[in-house]
């Protein structure tokens, strides 16, 4: 087939909606990525976070929004996609508006009413209500608005679309940041994901295709969920009960929870789960690691590198170096069992950190955060495609949601831990280089676990969950 003849087929390939969902994703991310990348100077040096405090609160922020993607796309199914992109955007453009107010006089009653770091919590939650009904969505749009021959062609139109929002989301920030102060990044955030509101109401169609399997309903979604998370009636009242004293801590400080009962409940939960599950629970150490770069670097720079630097215009590499190298490097390592990817990649996201160690400058912060994007190339594509193999039929959905929730444990442990490094390293020890090693340990640990697993306990078949 000829240039020409491929491209005729990739004008003709996809509907109206592709194009409009697509789109509103690169916003979408932008004003994600914005707000993140601004997120831990603004708790800590706008609204006097502590440095425990403000990486456990970006970890909320970050981590939410993946534990809702495993039930946002039933709940997208069942209210259709324009209804529930339409809904998704009011959410959002609310919740920024309401995160860049949170010092605003207008909510002085209510925020002298509670503690503030629970009603900054409750407020970071928010966007996660619209974020966790978007990915759905778009990614069901491209699916069914895309004829079969362009439908690959589709799915990599939609992850350049998404690393075009990440990259440039920082770069907005720093911009919105410097000339306009750090609330109004939350503000054009969500001026950003409100246009998009009417852009979809005005805009998009609902694309249904012949023979689209009837949305499942909700006691199908929590049966395949009980599923997938092995031995339920046991794990699911541990998670609570440990959720319960995560918030009773969160809420007061003074309240001690012993060592030894976070050991045991634990341990409850490790001998309650699936095989797939505990796949899952080693592969949150890549994104503890992963998360520091939103969660740790903005607050070392400014307190250990240099007080005026830009981090927003910083944490663009991540973004940058995966638009520009993900086809080559997915090529280069294509021959790499799945499984071995995802070992290797998170073994380089690991020791990036290593650089900023040995040169704890602007540039060393960059060029750990340029090696950081190489393992994360390496493994996700990779990651998604082992899942994808084990979802046995009829589960590829509530399999795909769960495995989001390696992100998001990964960011609200990584919040605390974050934090607490951040406190304990550079304001009492003043050892700050000693915050990377650590993160570079928790790492190659999880290195090591998944190699372990990979050779011992690995699911190969649909039947050996």
């Amino acid at each position: 087939m000829s240039f020409a003849e491929r491209l005729q087929e990739i004008r003709t390939g996809f509907e109206r909606p592709f194009w409009v969902a697509n789109i509103s994703e690169i916003f979408e991310r932008l004003s994600y990525y914005g707000a993140f990348a601004s997120l831990a100077l603004y708790l800590q040096e706008r609204l006097n976070f502590s440095a425990e405090q403000t990486g456990t609160l970006t970890g909320i922020f970050g981590g939410m929004v993946w534990f809702l993607a495993i039930f946002g796309g039933a709940a997208a199914d069942r209210l259709g996609f324009r209804r529930a992109l339409s809904m998704a955007y009011l959410i959002l453009a609310a919740a920024y508006f309401l995160i860049g107010s949170i010092g605003a006089s207008w909510l002085a009653p209510v925020r002298n009413a509670v503690p503030l770091s629970l009603f900054v919590g409750f407020i970071l939650i928010l966007p996660a209500l619209g974020i966790a009904l978007v990915k759905p969505c778009v990614v069901g749009t491209t699916a069914r608005a895309s004829k079969e021959n362009v439908r690959s062609i589709g799915y990599s139109i939609y992850y350049t679309m998404v690393n075009i929002g990440g990259a440039a989301g920082p770069l907005f920030a720093s911009w919105a940041h410097r000339h306009l102060g750090v609330e109004s990044v939350y503000r054009v955030s969500a001026l950003f994901v409100f246009a998009m509101f009417f852009v979809v109401l005005i805009f998009f169609r609902e694309p249904r295709k012949p023979g689209d399997a009837p949305p499942p309903s909700i006691a199908t979604v929590a049966r395949n969920f009980c599923v997938v998370v092995g031995n339920y009636r046991l794990v699911l009242p541990v998670l609570m009960i440990a959720l319960l004293l995560r918030v009773a801590l969160w809420i007061h400080p003074t309240f001690n929870v012993p060592w030894w009962i976070w050991v045991g409940l634990l341990a409850l939960v490790l001998a309650g789960i699936s095989r797939f599950m505990w796949f899952l629970v080693l592969f949150t150490g890549f994104w503890i690691v992963f998360w520091q770069q939103y969660i740790s670097l903005p607050g070392y720079i400014h307190g250990f590198i240099n007080p005026r630097a830009d981090v927003e215009i910083i944490l663009v590499t991540d973004g940058l170096a995966v638009i520009c190298l993900t086809l080559a490097i997915n090529f280069l390592t294509r021959k790499i069992p799945a499984f071995q990817a995802v070992i290797l990649g998170t073994l380089i996201t690991s020791v990036s950190w290593i650089i900023l160690i040995l040169r704890p400058t602007i540039w060393g912060a960059i060029l750990s955060l340029f090696v950081l994007a190489l393992g994360e190339i390496i493994q996700q594509p990779r990651y998604y495609e082992y899942i994808a193999l084990l979802a046995p039929p009829g589960q590829q959905g509530t399999y795909m949601g769960f495995a989001f929730m390696p992100i998001g444990i990964g960011s609200l442990i990584g919040g605390w831990f974050g934090g607490t490094l951040m406190h304990h390293f550079g304001e009492v020890t003043h050892q700050p280089e000693r915050i990377w090693w650590s993160v570079t340990a928790v790492g190659v640990v999880t290195t090591a676990l998944l190699w372990v697993y990979d050779r011992y306990f690995r699911v190969v078949s649909l039947a050996a969950k």
